[in-house]
């Protein structure tokens, strides 16, 4: 059954990846990326307890403002964000990924990643691409999580917000992610 699984996940990125690849043609310029990304950023900030803290620990925050998704069976995602250093924009990437497994629609979210320590920052750009799932851990924060966060219990190199979702998506399945460095 694993081999089955690894089998559909190579099948799901075999089908997707082209549609990832065709994505940046409808890329956001620049300007409007930094606009879009600081924007998400401040709205999670200011709505969310528990993002304002991190933002306010965290060496550098990775704030992807629209991720879309969508899939029949097989499915992929595609989005372009911005890392911000200080306040200053540090590096632009690209998240993509595909899904295999018993799911049907389509939707967009923004997420943001606040990288807690440099260790974790260093290893977004030591790699040909990040891969969510391997290397640092990645904590998704959700509503619960976010209440009780204070300086004394941040102790995971990365923490994940999702927000701002529209759409429908509903399944099962497994799925891959790779953030990559782009020029803009």
């Amino acid at each position: 059954m694993h081999t089955f699984n690894f089998r559909s996940l190579l099948i799901a990125l075999a089908v997707t990846l082209p549609m990832a690849a065709s994505a940046p043609a409808f890329a956001a310029s620049k300007a409007d990326l930094e606009s879009s990304s600081k924007a998400a950023l401040n709205q999670l900030v200011s709505q969310n307890p528990g993002a304002k803290a991190l933002n306010a620990k965290a060496v550098a925050v990775l704030v992807f403002p629209k991720v879309t998704k969508a899939g029949l069976g097989v499915g992929g995602q595609f989005g372009e964000g911005v890392l911000w250093r200080k306040g200053k924009a540090a590096g632009y990437f690209n998240t993509a990924g595909a899904s295999y497994g018993l799911q049907a629609g389509a939707q967009q979210f923004g997420y943001a990643m606040f990288f807690m320590n440099q260790k974790a920052l260093d290893s977004l750009s030591s790699t040909q691409g990040f891969e969510v799932g391997v290397g640092p851990s990645v904590v998704v924060m959700d509503e619960g999580k976010a209440k009780n966060v204070t300086s004394g219990t941040l102790t995971e190199d990365i923490y994940a917000f999702i927000f701002s979702q529209k759409g429908l998506m509903a399944g099962l399945g497994i799925q891959g992610n790779k953030i990559t460095r782009i020029e803009k």
